[in-house]
């Protein structure tokens, strides 16, 4: 009931109204400004046509109209939150369903013009109501969010400790999930990513879900997603922030010192598990229970909430997988493969529905793109292989920089496996390059194994160009061993072994015999042919002659291979004893024949330089790479 101060202050904006309006429209606009300008000047207060005029029986419905425009107003005016008191909320919140009702039983009445213009008079009084639900529903949020700490909630029910987001004691706690040097401390080191982040207390989430009914039925659903999905969006953001992820473009990404970029993939990793494993299903969680009957709303809400986060997650991705195909950049671009990969099974629970779609299909085609770059990075390890120059020698024909370098990193590479199988099984043998190959990949266990052993013959072809750099064939034979011996002992004792295969085992175990056959054959095939004699009985000169000779060119072959080197102590072993096999029994022989003559048996100590004990022990002392090869008595 209008009091009578009241009544004389509606009295005089009738009279205002009248007095400056020149028609009945005109006066009507000016009461619509005074309506807007002041609560107590509602429409329904100031106008002056009796309710008994109504023709149609619109009577109830300005009447109510009358007393909901008074009871929402005074909330519409309030300086302080509704939702602060649980009464004023509820009545609130009944006059909104009064309002609601009134407008949706009136309206197959709306073309009676009396009954519209009532009708139109409750929409705007709607429009105003939902303005402020708006206002108190962020006010809810941005309230329940600061006030609530964020308690850590294993599924399993099991008891753990705490996380929050804005703590800063005791740096010496352990790290978990959200940690990593970032004042995001929890009580202990977290391997399982099975929980949930309840970010809300449930009261507010109650009165949350209370205002977003009522929004939806009003027609304001896009309103409140956008109101729900912009405080909840800032709390990812943040979260994202605290984990050490950057908001970088794809161009400072590819700008970025290999050395930083590692860092950030570091970051990023854990960042895209956290967020698909706990941030992301909580925050779907949050949104079922805000607008729980509401789907088509939490979906709406949930994929604004995400979108922006899970984008600037995928970009990073996507900047990296376009970027360099640097050999060295493998390691890395295979974690953030298996990342991905590990990861889809969250992309598809996560953003199962309609909405989210773009975000699935985003993140599978930039994984899928992960694969490429793995492949192109192999083709560019071939290209660097390929490109290493063969001008310098390595001295004492020892182990060459790249056959270390390949065999390590092919080495480290198949430590993953069963990812590079993942992928090279879409590998397609249609380059020129590859086809010799296409008859042996029909046999092969995998394509992984066929790529591997062409990488392998790559490697081995730029090792023979280099091995002729050598303009001694002895050496360049040294050469091949040493390279030869340390490419197959590093694929028998890794897991490369079992993707080459046996048989690959076998043939270059042979192919390095061979290599020893060769360095056998032309450092001493001339020595040895020194020793040889004819059938029947030489004369002592030429006995003598065939000494001096043996002693000249052994002392020569042990002086210049006293700076050779074999590296592998099993191989120069073998090397040695087979260079023993090959000599003494013929310098023995011709020695003993030797002494047989009188004539030369009274001056051996003149001529016989080398006991057969002195060529063993010269022989053993062959391939440390010393600078040795004194003579010895």
């Amino acid at each position: 009931m209008v009091d009578n101060g009241e009544e004389k202050l509606l009295a005089m904006a009738r009279h205002i109204a009248k007095t400056m309006g020149r028609n009945e429209s005109m006066a009507d606009d000016i009461l619509h400004i005074f309506s807007n300008f002041d609560a107590r000047f509602s429409l329904d207060k100031l106008s002056d046509k009796p309710d008994e005029l109504d023709p149609r029986g619109s009577a109830d419905l300005h009447r109510s109209l009358k007393s909901l425009d008074r009871r929402i107003s005074q909330y519409l005016v309030a300086d302080h939150p509704i939702w602060a008191d649980s009464a004023d909320s509820s009545a609130f919140l009944d006059a909104i369903d009064e309002l609601m009702a009134i407008i949706r039983d009136w309206t197959p009445m709306a073309r009676d013009k009396s009954v519209g213009n009532y009708l139109a008079r409750a929409d705007d009084l709607m429009q105003q109501a939902m303005l402020r639900v708006d206002q108190e529903f962020r006010s809810l949020m941005d309230r329940g969010g600061e006030s609530f700490e964020l308690t850590r909630h294993f599924r399993n029910g099991e008891s753990t400790g705490d996380f929050c987001f804005d703590s800063e004691e005791d740096e010496d706690v352990a790290e978990g999930i959200l940690g990593d040097g970032l004042q995001i401390p929890v009580a202990q080191p977290v391997t399982d990513y099975n929980i949930v982040i309840d970010a809300l207390p449930s009261g507010t989430i109650g009165d949350l879900h209370e205002i977003a009914k009522r929004m939806v039925a009003a027609g304001f659903e896009k309103e409140c997603s956008h109101a729900y999905s912009s405080c909840r969006r800032e709390f990812l953001e943040e979260s994202l922030s605290r984990l050490g992820l950057q908001k970088l473009s794809i161009d400072e990404v590819q700008k970025m010192q290999w050395h930083d970029l590692e860092e950030e993939i570091e970051r990023w990793m854990k960042a895209i598990s956290v967020s698909l494993r706990v941030l992301f299903p909580s925050e779907r969680h949050l949104c079922e229970r805000v607008f729980v009957g509401l789907s088509s709303t939490a979906n709406l809400s949930f994929m604004e909430v995400c979108r922006g986060s899970t984008i600037q997650l995928l970009n990073f991705a996507d900047a990296v997988a376009i970027g360099s195909r640097a050999p060295e950049r493998l390691f890395k671009i295979i974690d953030m493969f298996e990342t991905l990969r590990d990861l889809m099974p969250e992309f598809d629970s996560v953003f199962p529905d309609q909405y989210c779609s773009f975000l699935r299909n985003e993140a599978l085609t930039i994984w899928k793109s992960f694969g490429g770059t793995i492949k192109g990075i192999f083709m560019e390890l071939e290209n660097l292989i390929r490109r290493d120059p063969a001008k310098t020698p390595v001295p004492g024909g020892g182990l060459h920089p790249i056959t270390r370098y390949v065999m390590n990193y092919l080495r480290a590479a198949c430590k993953s496996r069963q990812t590079l199988e993942q992928i090279f099984e879409e590998v397609a043998l249609t380059s020129k390059d590859y086809s010799k190959l296409e008859d042996r990949a029909a046999a092969s266990s995998s394509s992984l194994s066929v790529q591997m052993e062409w990488i392998m013959e790559v490697l081995e072809s730029n090792l023979e160009a280099k091995s002729k750099i050598y303009k001694d064939l002895s050496l360049s034979s040294v050469f091949l061993m040493n390279n030869g011996r340390y490419i197959v002992q590093k694929v028998k004792d890794s897991e490369l072994g079992s993707v080459l295969g046996e048989d690959w085992i076998r043939k270059h175990s042979v192919k390095n015999r061979q290599y020893l056959g060769n360095y056998l054959r032309s450092s001493w095939s001339k020595v040895i042919g020194v020793l040889k004699m004819e059938s029947g009985s030489l004369a002592p000169a030429a006995m003598k002659d065939k000494l001096q000779s043996f002693n000249v060119q052994f002392e020569q072959v042990c002086q210049t291979q006293s700076t050779w080197v074999i590296f592998e102590h099993q191989l120069r072993e073998e090397a040695r004893i087979s260079v023993a096999k090959t000599l003494l029994p013929a310098y023995q022989k011709f020695v003993g024949r030797y002494q047989s003559l009188p004539e030369l048996a009274k001056r051996t100590d003149r001529y016989l330089k080398y006991t057969v004990e002195d060529v063993e022990g010269r022989i053993t002392e062959l391939f440390e790479g010393g600078g040795g090869g004194g003579s010895r008595r």
